[in-house]
């Protein structure tokens, strides 16, 4: 297969060299159908490969959390695409034969592979196989004129002509796995913009949607006739006040070790006169009006710095030694260490890198943050954890892995 991929991709770059503005305008459209063509099987294998991997347990025998965060590193996706990836790839691999087919023939395309094998599915469940194979016909027919969202439409009366006899039923079923399907792809995404902003994205299933708006409806109203902000920015006004009502009451869980808080680590000019910017412990970075602002109403926890960021000595905000610790190594690590991840502090643990039942201290050179995916994984005793020569955890792989064993870093975690 190596072989036929590296001949296509040949072939491809020829195709790249060729002048498409010296092609007459009917062999131009012509080329774009075949290279949609093209896209579609070149998908089809692209995820037969992904199911293969994801089956064998390459990504975690690799250190990485899940399939979908190793093909994020892999093929440098974003984690949302990696993961629809491996879900469609699950999808194709026990969709009925014809889809796989529709997909590798390049009569429809991947979006149209899902919501096909989706409603073939739900004919499934209603109807049987029988009229599971008729369906299949009759969506990837109605694939060659109609997008993905109006296939989904028409699909949700499928039965009306594979059986019209149980259509009723059907609809029942159809709406029930419409709540499922809304239920199963509930999400909410931050994603950093390079400007520090977070661009706030998702789907609420009706229940938690209803909750936001009994919640964040009474914030939203204009603070009076001359209120200047537009509606969009009452309502990211509104969510920042709930997040800090939801603060205040003490009633969240902890993270990490620590009570839900906001974290501003800055220095003691920036605080003082005003000089520069405060960074939280998600790396996004804030102006010194506002550090000054929040720092009116916080419990301040002072720190000194080396001049490699290495924390040298950390103020005690409370008795428990775990407590200024897990701050110096949220200041030094930025969130799990192991490279590749992304993990921020709150969702990791402190280890010891020589294991405290064999004698290893309690302190800031013998500690790293993982993640629980990567602190288990290290404890498999694959992977040699240390730190390097400016005090900043280093990660030295198994010999199958990587025959130099050249220590690795996370690159995700940005230093200060």
């Amino acid at each position: 297969m190596v072989e036929e991929l590296t001949q296509a991709e040949a072939a491809v770059a020829d195709c790249l060299d060729a002048s498409a503005w010296a092609l007459p305008e009917h062999d131009l459209v012509a080329a774009l159908d075949a290279a949609h063509r093209l896209e579609q099987r070149l998908a089809a294998v692209k995820l037969a490969l992904v199911r293969e991997l994801d089956g064998r347990g390459t990504a975690t025998a690799q250190g990485a959390s899940s399939t979908a965060v190793w093909l994020r590193d892999r093929l440098r996706l974003g984690v949302g695409a990696a993961r629809r990836l491996v879900e469609l790839a699950a999808t194709l691999d026990t969709a009925p034969t014809g889809v796989r087919d529709a997909l590798a023939s390049g009569a429809v395309d991947v979006e149209q592979v899902r919501v096909i094998a989706e409603t073939v599915s739900t004919v499934h469940t209603a109807a049987g196989s029988e009229a599971a194979h008729k369906a299949v016909g009759v969506l990837v027919e109605w694939a060659g004129q109609f997008e993905p969202t109006l296939l989904r439409k028409l699909g949700s009366r499928i039965l009306d002509h594979v059986a019209p006899e149980l259509a009723d039923a059907a609809a029942k079923a159809a709406m029930e796995a419409e709540a499922n399907r809304a239920q199963r792809d509930r999400h909410v995404t931050l994603s950093e913009l390079r400007d520090g902003r977070l661009r706030l994205s998702g789907s609420l299933n009706a229940e938690a949607a209803g909750l936001l708006r009994a919640a964040i409806d009474p914030l939203t109203a204009p603070s009076g006739p001359d209120d200047p902000r537009s509606p969009g920015q009452r309502r990211h006004d509104a969510l920042a006040d709930l997040c800090r009502l939801a603060l205040r009451t003490g009633e969240l869980p902890e993270h990490g070790g620590d009570p839900a808080q906001l974290v501003v680590t800055t220095s003691f000019d920036t605080l003082a006169r005003q000089l520069d910017a405060g960074t939280l412990d998600t790396d996004l970075r804030l102006t010194p009006e506002t550090v000054r602002r929040l720092a009116c109403d916080a419990a301040i926890l002072p720190a000194v710095l080396g001049g490699s960021s290495q924390t040298l000595d950390v103020g005690r905000q409370r008795r428990l030694v775990t407590g200024p610790l897990r701050r110096a190594l949220v200041l030094r690590d930025r969130g799990c260490a192991f490279p590749g991840c992304d993990s921020p502090p709150r969702w990791c643990d402190a280890h010891h890198i020589h294991h405290w039942a064999d004698g290893g201290s309690t302190s800031l050179t013998n500690a790293v943050l993982l993640c629980a995916h990567h602190h288990r994984h290290v404890y498999s005793g694959e992977w040699t954890v240390r730190l390097g020569g400016d005090g900043h955890p280093e990660f030295v792989p198994p010999a199958w892995l990587d025959p130099d064993r050249l220590p690795r870093r996370n690159q995700y975690h940005r230093r200060t």
